[in-house]
C-alpha cells in the first residue's frame, strides 16, 4: 500500500484519515470512533466495544487491516477498515451521530468512484477543504505544491531502498532537522500541536523551506542515483541543509526567526478580527 495516498476528510469538524488500499478507501478506526463518541481514549473504547459485542470481536481480523498511514513524523502502521467494515463497527457504537455518519460514509465512497474516473476531482476537493477552513488562495497554492513535491520524494524513497515505516520517519526527520533545526515531532510541540497536521499550521516561509528541502533531496537522489538507507540519509541531510542555509540567510536579513510557535490559521483569524474592529 502506498502511503502517499493518505487523505484527510472531515465529519462535523472531526478529522478522519483514510488511505487507498486495493483501490478503495480504508479509514483509520480510531478516527471513526472519536468522531462518534465523547471520549479521548478510542483504544480503550474499542476494547470495551469488542467485549460487549463478541461477534464483532470474533470477526475483527476480517473487518480491519493494519495499513501504512502518512503522518507528519513519517508513515505509521494504523488499524483501518473499509466502508463495509466501518458499517459493521458502527453497529456496535450507540451514538446519535451514527445515522448521519453512515450517510457521510456512503457519500465519501461514491466520491472515490468519481475520482477514479476524473483524478482532478481529488485535487479540487482538497483545495475546497482548505478554503472552507479559512486558508487563503496563496497559501493553498503553496500547500498543494508541497503535497506534490512530498509525493514525488516518497516515490523516490520507495524505489531506492526505504522499506520500513521507520525509514520514512528517519529520512523526514533528517530533512527537517537540517532545514529547521528541529524534527517534525519537536516542531509540533513548539506549535502546541497534537493530532493536527504540522504542515497545515505552517506559514508561507515554513512551507517554502520545507518544499526546498524535499525537492533538493529528490534531485540529489536522482543525480547521484542513490541506493540504500545510509545514502538516502546522507542525501536527506544534504537537501535539508540547502534549505537550512537559505533559511538562516533570510533570518539574518529579516532579523527574525522563521521557525516559530505561531499557527498560520490562528494568525490569519486574529488579523481578520483586528481588521473587523477597526
Amino acid at each position: 500500500m502506498d502511503s502517499k495516498n493518505t487523505k484527510i476528510v472531515l465529519f462535523k469538524g472531526r478529522t478522519i484519515r483514510r488511505t487507498l488500499h486495493q483501490n478503495e478507501w480504508w479509514f483509520v478506526v480510531e478516527d471513526i470512533v472519536l468522531a462518534l463518541i465523547d471520549s479521548n481514549d478510542p483504544k480503550q473504547y474499542i476494547q470495551r466495544m469488542k467485549l460487549r459485542d463478541p461477534e464483532l470481536a470474533k470477526g475483527w481480523v476480517q473487518f480491519v487491516h493494519t495499513l501504512s498511514i502518512s503522518t507528519d513524523g513519517g508513515n505509521q502502521c494504523m488499524i483501518c477498515a473499509n466502508t463495509e467494515g466501518i458499517f459493521r463497527i458502527i453497529q456496535s457504537i450507540p451514538s446519535p451521530k451514527a445515522e448521519p455518519f453512515k450517510r457521510w460514509l456512503a457519500k465519501v465512497g461514491y466520491e472515490r468512484v468519481q475520482e477514479i474516473e476524473n483524478p482532478e476531482l481529488a485535487t479540487k476537493r482538497t483545495r475546497l477543504l482548505y478554503k472552507l477552513k479559512g486558508y487563503s488562495d496563496d497559501w493553498i497554492e503553496k500547500r498543494m505544491r508541497g503535497i506534490a513535491i512530498r509525493e514525488e520524494l516518497t516515490d523516490e524513497w520507495q524505489e531506492r531502498g526505504a522499506e520500513e515505516e521507520k525509514d520514512y520517519e528517519i529520512l523526514t526527520a533528517q530533512i527537517s532537522k537540517a532545514a529547521f533545526g528541529v524534527t517534525p515531532g519537536e516542531y509540533k510541540k513548539l506549535k502546541g500541536l497534537k493530532r493536527e497536521n504540522l504542515r497545515d499550521h505552517m506559514d508561507d516561509f515554513e512551507l517554502i523551506f520545507t518544499m526546498l528541502g524535499e525537492r533538493a533531496t529528490t534531485e540529489i537522489h536522482r543525480t547521484e542515483n542513490s541506493r540504500g538507507m545510509r545514502k538516502l540519509e546522507d542525501d536527506a541531510h544534504a537537501g535539508g541543509s540547502i534549505a537550512g542555509n537559505a533559511r538562516k540567510a533570510l533570518e539574518k536579513r529579516l532579523k527574525r526567526p522563521i521557525v516559530s510557535k505561531h499557527n498560520y490559521l490562528e494568525e490569519k483569524e486574529a488579523q481578520k478580527k483586528l481588521r473587523d474592529r477597526i
